[in-house]
């Protein structure tokens, strides 16, 4: 498929228009829940879970857009500062009634001045970094993929897409410290999540296009890194997400929706030392004596 074909299966809809079709597809994020608790993708599906929205997202979302969107759409979709007390000449604080008053008034999310010069010192580091600025250089943001993948109804909104060769699928992470960023690679499942990405882009666009990550720190000294996700480690993310998708279509059908922690899990030490215990596992576990449920461990995640 051509570069601008790959742009043309992008769909161009409202941030509020995606979420609110999330209840009826798949989603990268909907499918890590599955593979960490069957039981918590089932409550939030119902909606009995309602997603967080921390400073931490309000200030990752005002960075993605000013980031990938540009200055306007930012300025239009985040307000900054706040009201001032006359008798302080200070701002309120965001727990005022004031304040409250005046965020209802404005009617969008609204970034303290803190919050907005640490979203300008992650954007300038971006475009500070040679091969970070490389990838955004050309290229859609925030383009929605939606169809049907692995026998699920399925989509996608994915950060930057790139059509030129060796760019490909640029996705913008915040981090802490790019010194344990790959840690946090591991910890929050993103080689699953962008392999999701990747082969939503190969069923809906018949392309297959490389993967990168752009890691922006959110403090001093606002560090900006580029990883390239390796295609043999999104080969095996991707089967490791498509038998969470078959394993979500028998949860689907026999209305089971389990922990993964039905079973009786044995932990061990490997070492007597009372600091840095390692902890391995061994054989399946003997069942509770006279458990009338003792033949479920036969099968134990050990």
């Amino acid at each position: 498929m051509s570069n601008q074909s790959i742009l043309n299966a992008l769909i161009h809809e409202p941030a509020e228009a995606y979420h609110a079709r999330s209840a009826e597809h798949v989603t990268a994020h909907r499918l890590a829940d599955f593979r960490r608790c069957p039981l918590l993708f089932r409550k939030k599906e119902q909606g009995l879970i309602p997603d967080r929205d921390s400073a931490a997202y309000l200030v990752g979302r005002a960075a993605h857009v000013l980031i990938l969107e540009g200055r306007d759409r930012y300025e239009s979709q985040f307000a900054v500062g706040g009201p001032v007390n006359p008798r302080t000449g200070q701002p309120y604080g965001s727990n005022t009634k004031a304040f409250t008053q005046w965020a209802d008034r404005i009617g969008k999310p609204v970034l303290s001045d803190e919050q907005a010069a640490l979203i300008e010192q992650m954007a300038a580091s971006v475009q500070g970094h040679l091969f970070a600025r490389e990838l955004l250089a050309d290229g859609v943001a925030e383009g929605v993929l939606r169809g049907e993948y692995a026998g699920l109804r399925c989509q996608s909104r994915l950060d930057w897409v790139n059509p030129k060769p060796g760019r490909g699928i640029v996705d913008l992470k915040t981090t802490d410290s790019l010194d344990t960023f790959e840690f946090d690679i591991t910890a929050f499942g993103y080689v699953e999540q962008m392999a999701f990405y990747r082969a939503m882009v190969e069923t809906m666009a018949t392309a297959m296009l490389p993967v990168h990550l752009i890691a922006a720190e959110k403090r001093e000294p606002f560090r900006c890194g580029v990883w390239q996700i390796a295609p043999q480690a999104l080969d095996e993310a991707q089967a490791e997400n498509e038998r969470a998708m078959q394993e979500l279509t028998r949860c689907r059908e026999s209305g089971i929706w389990p922990t993964r922690f039905e079973s009786i899990r044995l932990y061990e030490t490997t070492s007597p030392s009372s600091s840095g215990r390692a902890s391995r596992t061994s054989s399946t576990p003997s069942p509770i004596a006279g458990s009338p449920a003792s033949s479920q461990y036969k099968t134990s995640h050990l």
